[in-house]
């Protein structure tokens, strides 16, 4: 028996898109199909610094550190590790509030290709308050469109979730995460 498959994917977009409820469904679904996995949660969450519109530079170089470190973490223990977020659409954040950092942004450039997924959640509703994050439609636009101008800009391609379509958003990602995870076919003589 082989080494097992190893995957990482991020949800990736503005906040109070449903990332997180993503990430765990996701994670609950291939936990029932025994895929052994980790996932890593939103570290905005932890940041002793301001966020949101009051971020800058220390507040999201500790997040991007953070999120770096507990995907070594997670890849060295598990051979799937689903990812709450990405380093560039923590590094958007710091884009808004202090535009380019020459350091963080080779770091961003180097660290988005140890993903195999990323997955882009669309905005399909204001966000609702839950005591930490934006809540300001505006704000979370802005995030959005510099989440897919850095995937332009970087040539990158995630797998874009249809707005029209929440119900099959879990479905759609299961079933690329599994294609994915398919043992390659030998070929047929």
């Amino acid at each position: 028996m082989g080494e097992p498959q190893r995957l990482k994917v991020a949800f990736i977009g503005s906040h109070g898109v449903g990332k997180t409820t993503l990430c765990y469904g996701l994670a609950a679904r291939l936990k029932a199909r025994d895929v052994s996995l980790e996932v890593v949660h939103e570290v905005a969450r932890q940041c002793p610094l301001p966020i949101n519109q009051q971020t800058g530079v220390a507040s999201q170089s500790w997040i991007l550190h953070t999120q770096v470190a507990a995907e070594i973490l997670a890849a060295e223990r598990y051979p799937v590790v689903v990812c709450d977020r990405s380093v560039l659409d923590n590094y958007v954040y710091m884009l808004l509030a202090a535009g380019s950092q020459r350091a963080l942004d080779a770091m961003v450039e180097a660290w988005m290709a140890t993903y195999d997924l990323l997955v882009m959640v669309p905005i399909i509703e204001e966000p609702s308050p839950d005591g930490l994050r934006a809540t300001d439609p505006t704000f979370q636009h802005a995030v959005e469109d510099g989440v897919r101008r850095e995937l332009r800009r970087r040539d990158l391609s995630a797998l874009a979730l249809d707005p029209g379509d929440r119900d099959g958003w879990l479905t759609l990602v299961e079933e690329e995460v599994m294609t994915r995870l398919a043992p390659p076919q030998l070929p047929l003589l």
